[in-house]
Order: structure tokens, then C-alpha cells, then sequence
């Protein structure tokens, strides 16, 4: 909370200095700051502003700045460019953050940027950018340090103090043979420690943790999470070493990601804007097709109640209690499929867990549908019928109650399964989350209300 109104006061004091044109002040303001909270002011400024103030900044760190702004503040400051400030900022970009900054601009854009970069760098964004847009090969960077096996741990520290201000990550450095297939990797720290006549092949680990170009994003950013990684080597089906992951790339995938699941989960199509930069009609877009799905599936609950109308008006006090057993039936269905969608994208339930699931969720099911049902029965005869003088009778009530012990249970069992089997089928098991799920159960409540009444009421 500090931090934030630091940054708001800061943020007052740059625009002050604009407004006053003490370019001077605004520069010093903001090199003691880091990159992101550089960009946060910068968006808070008036549009026009933020081309004189990324001007004010020096060079390595104004590329910096720029990966952190929005993509409309890139495409705005990218346009305005000449050629040769395009070029600077290019040059200090590293490649997986280009590549990333070109997948959000507009045609036009990209052709203007890959006509600035130099011939090398064009050719490696253009390899990058042929990757699948879900793969680990979209993401990685080709700025990485190898050495040879045979080489000496001095001809390897010169290296590295040769090409290494050029790399994004340092912390690894990955063994290659004379065919450039990945055969070990040595940290750092030891590299620093060995004697300098020792050859990479002996102090090289062989324990290789890799990805694949063609494997999924976030299976691959889940890894880091695994295994506490800075950086991971992707390499090709014939494991020659082409590209690297680091750590910022795969928290990138992984916010993503989640931000996916969970729009998915309320029934979203996923936005990959900022809230507040998403216009009206693009959020309507999202979510219009998701509700007229909803509406038109309720429909089928809407017929059941139909079909009973006879029944309910025999006995109309069954009406007051739809809503309460639905709405716990819905909640139940959404605490499982929550819970199990949560393991699946953390890769700790699988297809072959279904049934260890299932056993699982039944336990739970009978337990909390009894005292459920027991706690529902108390009420039932205490509160409403004798504070609130409901016509409730103890078949009544019983109506009730089994409807809630069964209408747990089946919520349970639809919310655990459909994520593990859509995930199965190839579709993001989030889809099956609340919204379905709870239009699902309704439909099966609403079957054994009307069930249980007309076996037990005789209506």
C-alpha cells in the first residue's frame, strides 16, 4: 500500500515537472526507479506526454521501460519513432521480449519493425515466430551462453565476459558436443569455483531437466514452478540445443494462464487486454455468447418444473424450497470442480486418478449431504414451520432433505468428473466449471425434487 502511494505521489510529481517543462527533474525522478514502476507512471500520464518522457531516458534502461508498457503505449511510441530510435530500442531488447512485443502489433507495425532489425535478428524473431502460439518454442529466447566439452574453465570465464553482457541469463551455461546436441549444463557458481584447467565434460552436470520447441507453454512453465529454475533449455527432437526459457518468460505463461482458467470459469471468453484498455463492445463480445448459452441450457430446468405443475400445485409449499436445494446443489458441483481443475493444472490428477477421485468425492458427498439434510431437517421443523408457520409436515420435509442428501451427491460427481473427462477429450477442463456445472445439477435437483415428491406425497 506504501509502494502504490509512493508511486501515485511520484507519478504527481512527474506530471508537475512536465507541466512546468523541468525535463531535468522528470529524468531524475525516474532513474532510481525500476522498469515497471517507470511504465505505471508513464501510463498514468496524458497520452501525449509519454513520448517526451521516454525520450528522457537512457537508452538500455528506456528499453526496459518499453517491454513493461501496454501494447497500445508500444504501437503509440512505435509509430511515433524515427528510424534510428526504433533501431536503439531494438537493439536492446532481447529477443523473446521482441518477439512477444510483435505478436501484439497490428500488420503494419511488424512489417516496420523487422524492416529497422538487422538481418540476423529478423531471421531468428522470424524462426521464433513460427513456432505453435501455445508451444515452448514461441516463448523461448536463442540468447543463451553454450561452450564446448572440451573447453577449459578459463577459455569458458572469457567467453562469457566476451558475449555475455549480450545474454538475458548468465546463471547457466549448457554443454554442447561438436554436434550441438545438449549433453550437460554448469551453473555459475560452479564455474567460478573450478580450477581453470579443468574442462567442461568434468565438471559439467549431466542431470539435463529440458523442454521440448513443441511442448505446451505452460506444461513447461509448471516445471520451473517443480523445480525452482532460472532458466531451462529447449531443445529439438534430434536434442540439439536451440533456445532457452527463463524464469520471467514462464511467470508470464503462468499469470496467463490462470487469468484464462478463470475467465473460462465465470463463463468468459478469455480477454488478453488490461480491464480498463478492453473497450465496451469487447467486453460484451465476451460474454454475450456465454450467457445466451446459459439462458438457452436453463431452458431444459424450465420444462422440468413444467412437467410437475400439477404436482406443485397439490402441493405448493415444495415451490419456496427450488431455489435452496439448486443453489446448494450448484455450490457443491463448483467446490469439486474447482478443487479438481486446481490439480489438474498443477499436473496432480490425471485421467487415470478419475476413479480415486470419484471414491473420494462420494466420502464427501454422503458426509456433507447428511448434515446437510440433518441441520436442513431442524430448521425445517423448528424455523419455518413453527416461527414462520409454514404448512411443512414431517413427509414434507423428508421430500426435502433426500432431495438435498442425493442432489449433493450428484453435484459432486458431476463436478469431479466433467473437468478430468473434458481434459481428456482435449478441451480446458475450466470450460466445465461453475457455469455448466451448476446448469447441470439444477437440471438432476430439480428431477429428484419432483421424484422423491410424487413417490412420497403421492401427488
Amino acid at each position: 500500500m506504501t509502494h502504490k502511494r509512493n508511486i501515485e505521489e511520484l507519478t504527481e510529481t512527474v506530471q508537475n515537472s512536465l507541466d512546468e517543462k523541468k525535463y531535468v527533474q522528470v529524468r531524475e525522478t525516474l532513474l532510481d526507479l525500476e522498469p515497471f514502476d517507470i511504465a505505471y507512471i508513464m501510463e498514468d500520464l496524458p497520452e501525449d506526454t509519454i513520448p517526451v518522457v521516454f525520450r528522457l531516458l537512457p537508452k538500455e534502461l528506456a528499453a526496459e521501460v518499453f517491454v513493461e508498457l501496454e501494447a497500445d503505449s508500444q504501437e503509440k511510441l512505435i509509430r511515433g519513432f524515427s528510424r534510428a530510435e526504433l533501431k536503439e530500442v531494438l537493439d536492446e531488447l532481447y529477443l523473446d521480449d521482441a518477439v512477444d512485443i510483435i505478436e501484439e502489433m497490428p500488420a503494419n507495425v511488424v512489417k516496420r519493425i523487422l524492416a529497422t532489425a538487422d538481418p540476423e535478428t529478423r531471421r531468428d524473431i522470424n524462426n521464433i515466430l513460427q513456432y505453435p502460439e501455445d508451444s515452448t518454442g514461441s516463448i523461448m529466447t536463442t540468447e543463451y551462453l553454450d561452450v564446448k566439452e572440451n573447453m577449459t574453465v578459463g577459455d569458458a570465464l572469457k567467453k562469457i565476459r566476451r558475449v555475455g553482457h549480450d545474454m538475458e541469463t548468465i546463471s547457466v551455461i549448457y554443454v554442447l558436443d561438436r554436434d550441438r546436441h545438449l549433453i550437460g549444463f554448469v551453473p555459475l557458481r560452479t564455474l567460478l569455483l573450478a580450477e581453470e584447467d579443468e574442462t567442461m565434460d568434468e565438471i559439467m552436470d549431466t542431470n539435463i531437466i529440458s523442454a521440448s520447441t513443441l511442448d505446451d507453454q505452460e506444461q513447461t512453465a509448471r516445471k520451473f514452478e517443480k523445480y525452482d529454475f532460472l532458466a531451462m533449455p529447449v531443445v529439438d527432437k534430434e536434442n540439439r540445443l536451440v533456445g532457452i526459457v527463463t524464469i520471467d518468460d514462464a511467470l508470464d505463461v503462468l499469470v496467463e494462464e490462470t487469468t484464462e482458467d478463470i475467465e473460462r470459469m465465470a463463463a468468459i471468453t478469455p480477454s488478453y487486454k488490461p480491464y480498463l484498455s478492453t473497450g465496451i463492445m469487447e467486453t460484451v463480445k465476451s460474454r454475450l455468447p456465454w450467457l445466451m448459452l446459459l439462458m438457452v441450457s436453463a431452458t431444459f430446468t424450465g420444462q422440468i418444473i413444467s412437467s410437475f405443475e400439477d404436482a406443485l400445485a397439490s402441493v405448493t409449499i415444495l415451490t419456496a424450497y427450488i431455489p435452496m436445494l439448486m443453489d446448494t446443489g450448484g455450490n457443491a458441483g463448483s467446490q469439486a470442480s474447482v478443487t479438481i481443475i486446481r490439480g489438474i493444472s498443477l499436473d496432480e490428477i490425471s485421467m487415470k486418478d478419475i476413479g480415486k477421485v470419484v471414491w473420494k468425492e462420494m466420502r464427501v458427498a454422503v458426509t456433507v449431504g447428511a448434515v446437510l439434510a440433518l441441520l436442513n431437517f431442524g430448521k425445517l421443523m423448528l424455523v419455518d414451520r413453527m416461527i414462520f408457520h409454514n404448512p411443512i409436515t414431517v413427509w414434507v420435509a423428508a421430500v426435502i432433505c433426500l432431495t438435498l442428501v442425493c442432489t449433493v451427491f450428484a453435484a459432486k460427481l458431476v463436478g469431479c468428473t466433467l473437468p478430468i473427462i473434458a481434459k481428456r477429450m482435449g478441451f480446458d477442463p475450466a470450460v466445465m466449471a461453475s457455469p455448466f456445472i451448476t446448469t447441470i445439477v439444477d437440471a438432476i435437483s430439480l428431477l429428484i425434487y419432483f421424484r422423491f415428491a410424487t413417490a412420497l406425497l403421492h401427488i
